[in-house]
C-alpha cells in the first residue's frame, strides 16, 4: 500500500485537471486485464510479444510455430540450394522480418556509428501532380523516380545500395508549469553515399521504425463500422479514415496498418514488408522493387521458381500471415494500483482517449475464429489525427496529409523495455521515453499536452505508472 502522503496525492490527482465530465475510476473495469479478450497471455519477460493467442488449439500451434520459423530465419541469395528461402534482394534493408521486428517487438533509429539502419527504414517520394493520378490512386504516393518508394542500403553483391542513413538530433527544451524542464531531441535525417546518382529535388524522407507486432489480427478484425463511428468527433478531434489501394480487391477500402494506415490488411503489409524490405516476389507483386534506372538490379539473379513461381510462396504467406494474426497481447498489470488508477484517471481527464479509444469488439465473422467476438483493449481508434509541425513529415500518403499519423495502439508499451532493450518511441524512435513521447504531441492533441504540462511530479508519475500497465 502507497504512504499516507502518496495516498492523498493519488486522490488529488483523480480530481485535478482535464474534462469535467471525465469518468472517475477507484477500481478496475471488469475485464480490463485481459487486453486482447480470449486470446490474452500472461507473460512479462523479453518473449512477451512473442506468444500465440492463448485460445489456439494444439493443431493451430503448429502452423503458428511453422509462421514463426519464416518470419525469424533468414533468406539468402538467389541462386542457392535453399530453395525454399532464396531470392533475397537485389535490393533490400533486412535478410529477415525478425531483424525489424526484434523479437516481435518495436524498431529503433539507427546508433550513430552504425553501417546500416536494419529496424528503421526511410520512405521516399515527390510531391504529387495530376499527371500522376493512377498511380497516387494505387501507391498512394510518387516514388523518387530513380530511388523508388523507400531506400534500400543494403544489396547483392554486384548491386550498389541505394545509400546510407544516418539521424543527428537536436535538443528542444520543454518545461512543466512546476519548473520541471525536459529536454526532447528533434531528429535530423541525412542520407549519403547514394548509389544511383542525385535524387529529385522535392525529395520528401520519412523515417519510420518497425511497430510492434502484437494484436495485429484482432485489429484486422475490428468491425469497419466500428472505426468510422469514431471519426470526425469535433472539439477539436478530427479523426479520419485513411482511404488506401487493395492490391486483391484493385479497389480503394479502408486503410488499418502502417504508421499513416497506409495498408487494408495483414496479407497485403506482409506482402509489401517481403518486398520494399527484402526483395521477394510473392505472387500478389511478382517483381523485384528496382526502377527502371537500377540496371544491375533488374539484371540480378532471382529465386523464382522453374515456372516463374515467386520467391515467397502462397503457402509461406499464408503461414505468415498465421504468425502475424495470432502474435497474443499481454496482460495488463498492476490495474488496481491506486497509482494506475490515479495515473487513468488523468489519461481520460487530459483527453487522451479521444484518439486513444480504450475498448473494441472484434467482429463474429474475423478471419480467424479465435479472434472473434473479443472485447479487446487497444487503445487506438486506427484513425488519421493531424499531430501538428513538430512531428510532420511533410509526405502525404493516400489521405493522409504530411502531418497525419494513425493513432498507435498503446497495448504492451510498458513491456517495450522488457522486450526490445530500449525505450524510443514514435514513429521515428525520436522519444526516448513515453513522457517525451507525450511531450512532442501537437495539432489535435495540442490540448492534451497543455494539459499534460500542468501535472506535477506525482500526477506524472501516476500518468507513466498508467502508460507502462498497459
Amino acid at each position: 500500500m502507497p504512504s499516507l502522503p502518496l495516498r492523498l496525492s493519488l486522490l488529488l490527482a483523480l480530481g485535478l485537471a482535464g474534462c469535467d465530465d471525465a469518468p472517475r475510476f477507484t477500481q478496475p473495469e471488469p475485464g480490463e486485464a485481459r487486453s486482447g479478450g480470449a486470446t490474452t497471455v500472461r507473460k512479462t519477460d523479453q518473449n512477451a510479444f512473442s506468444m500465440p493467442s492463448a485460445n489456439l488449439s494444439p493443431t493451430r500451434r503448429l502452423d503458428f510455430s511453422v509462421g514463426n520459423s519464416f518470419f525469424r530465419s533468414p533468406w539468402v541469395i538467389a541462386p542457392s540450394t535453399t530453395t525454399a528461402r532464396d531470392g533475397l534482394g537485389p535490393l533490400f534493408n533486412t535478410n529477415a522480418c525478425q531483424n525489424c521486428h526484434i523479437k516481435d517487438g518495436r524498431g529503433h533509429p539507427p546508433a550513430p556509428n552504425a553501417k546500416n539502419s536494419v529496424s528503421m527504414l526511410v520512405r521516399l517520394s515527390i510531391p504529387n501532380e495530376p499527371t500522376y493520378a493512377t498511380l497516387i490512386e494505387q501507391t498512394g504516393v510518387v516514388p523518387e523516380p530513380v530511388y523508388g518508394g523507400q531506400l534500400q542500403d543494403m544489396a547483392v553483391p554486384g548491386v550498389a545500395p541505394e545509400g546510407k542513413v544516418r539521424v543527428d538530433y537536436e535538443p528542444v527544451s520543454v518545461r512543466f508549469k512546476d519548473g520541471t524542464e525536459v529536454e526532447l531531441r528533434k531528429p535530423t535525417l541525412q542520407i549519403t553515399q547514394l548509389g544511383y546518382g542525385p535524387m529529385h529535388p522535392a525529395t520528401r524522407f520519412s523515417a519510420r521504425i518497425a511497430p510492434p507486432m502484437i494484436g495485429l489480427g484482432l485489429l484486422e478484425a475490428i468491425p469497419e463500422e466500428a472505426i468510422l463511428k469514431n471519426a470526425n468527433q469535433g472539439g477539436g478531434i478530427n479523426g479520419r479514415p485513411n482511404q488506401v489501394w487493395d492490391d486483391a480487391q484493385q479497389k480503394t477500402v479502408l486503410g488499418r496498418f502502417g504508421w499513416k494506415a497506409g495498408q487494408p490488411n495483414l496479407n497485403q503489409q506482409n506482402v509489401h514488408a517481403f518486398s520494399g524490405d527484402m526483395g521477394l516476389t510473392t505472387s500478389l507483386r511478382p517483381f523485384d522493387d528496382c526502377t527502371s534506372a537500377q540496371t544491375d538490379c533488374l539484371a540480378a539473379p532471382n529465386g523464382n521458381g522453374p515456372d516463374g513461381e515467386p520467391e515467397v510462396s502462397d503457402n509461406i504467406l499464408r503461414l505468415v500471415e498465421f504468425y502475424t494474426r495470432n502474435l497474443a497481447v499481454p496482460a495488463r498489470r498492476d490495474v488496481g494500483s491506486p497509482q494506475v488508477l490515479a495515473g487513468k484517471n488523468l489519461f481520460y481527464q487530459a483527453g487522451c482517449v479521444s484518439c486513444h479509444t480504450p475498448t473494441f469488439t472484434t467482429s463474429p465473422t474475423a478471419a480467424e475464429p479465435e479472434l472473434a467476438n473479443q472485447v479487446i483493449h487497444p487503445y487506438s481508434d486506427l484513425l488519421l489525427h493531424d499531430m501538428g509541425p513538430g512531428l510532420a513529415d511533410n509526405r502525404t500518403e493516400f489521405a493522409a496529409s504530411g502531418s497525419d499519423w494513425r493513432t498507435p495502439p498503446l497495448w504492451g508499451i510498458g513491456l517495450t523495455q522488457a522486450v526490445s532493450g530500449h525505450t524510443q518511441f514514435l514513429h521515428d524512435g525520436r522519444a526516448r521515453n513515453l513522457l517525451e513521447a507525450v511531450l512532442w504531441h501537437g495539432g489535435e492533441a495540442e490540448s492534451a499536452k497543455q494539459q499534460v504540462l500542468q501535472f506535477n511530479a506525482e500526477q506524472r508519475a501516476a500518468l507513466l505508472a498508467f502508460l507502462n500497465s498497459l
